[in-house]
């Protein structure tokens, strides 16, 4: 690849993760508030799955912004988004007030997923952990 290429690849997957990282620092000031979100949509164990979640965020965003084990980070993020989006933002179910934003949060999210699995299938690139370690996870 050439260097604008490899740059490329870097800014985007730094700015995938980026949201992933933001969100679990943020759930951290207000474990309280998304234990309760995941109470209203019926997540059993919600007090222990948090950390879970919080983790999964945090660390497979920090693994997919530096490139290391990428493919793996995308993965789990991929199925964690896919998750997400089919428990928090089930717009075929969700009240006619609200279809509009969970509609728009459902394909947000499937478009998330597929900048996932590009690296999935590609790799974290040349500008990567990977890349210094001599492997595409």
């Amino acid at each position: 690849m050439t260097p604008f290429r490899n740059f490329t690849a870097l800014v985007g997957r730094i700015l995938l993760a980026f949201i992933f990282v933001q969100s679990g620092i943020s759930q951290l000031g207000a474990i309280d508030v998304t234990v309760a979100n995941m109470t209203s949509h019926g997540i059993p164990l919600p007090n222990v799955l948090v950390w879970g979640a919080i983790a999964l965020e945090i660390g497979a965003g920090l693994l997919l912004m530096t490139g290391l084990f990428a493919r793996c980070a995308a993965l789990a993020l991929a199925i964690y988004t896919l998750v997400l989006a089919l428990l928090f933002h089930a717009y075929w179910s969700a009240p006619a007030a609200e279809v509009r934003v969970q509609h728009a949060s459902f394909f947000g999210h499937l478009s998330m997923i597929g900048g996932m699995l590009c690296v999935v299938a590609f790799g974290a690139g040349a500008y990567s952990l990977d890349a210094l370690r001599g492997r595409q996870s």
